[in-house]
C-alpha cells in the first residue's frame, strides 16, 4: 500500500473532565478505535483519567461517553462540532427581539 493509503484522518475528538473521572476504564476498554489511554497524571481524587492518545484514530462516535458512569468524557464528530459552532454564530448574529 502507498503511504497515502496508510494515513488516517481524525473524524472526531473527545472532551474529558479529569476532575470528574474515577478511573473505571470503561471508556478505554470499549473504544472501538482504541484511541484512549490512561494519563500519567492523577486527578484531585487520585485517579488516572483518560486521554486521547491517538487522535488520528478517533471517530467521534461517542461510545466513551455512553459507557462512562460519571459523564466525565464524551466524543463528538468534527462535522457535528462545526455545525454546532455555525448555529451558535448564527444565534449571536440574530438581533435580540426584546430590545425592539
Amino acid at each position: 500500500m502507498s503511504d497515502e493509503a496508510q494515513v488516517r484522518k481524525a473524524k472526531g475528538t473527545v472532551f474529558v473532565q479529569p476532575e470528574v473521572c474515577k478511573g473505571c476504564s470503561y471508556c478505554i476498554e470499549f473504544c472501538p478505535t482504541d484511541c484512549l489511554e490512561f494519563s500519567r497524571e492523577f486527578n484531585a481524587k487520585g485517579y488516572h483519567y483518560p486521554v486521547l492518545a491517538r487522535p488520528d484514530d478517533c471517530s467521534g462516535c461517542g461510545l466513551c461517553g455512553l459507557y462512562c458512569p460519571d459523564f466525565a468524557i464524551f466524543g463528538v464528530r468534527f462535522k457535528d462540532l462545526e455545525a454546532a459552532k455555525a448555529r451558535a454564530a448564527g444565534a449571536q448574529a440574530q438581533p435580540d427581539p426584546s430590545t425592539r
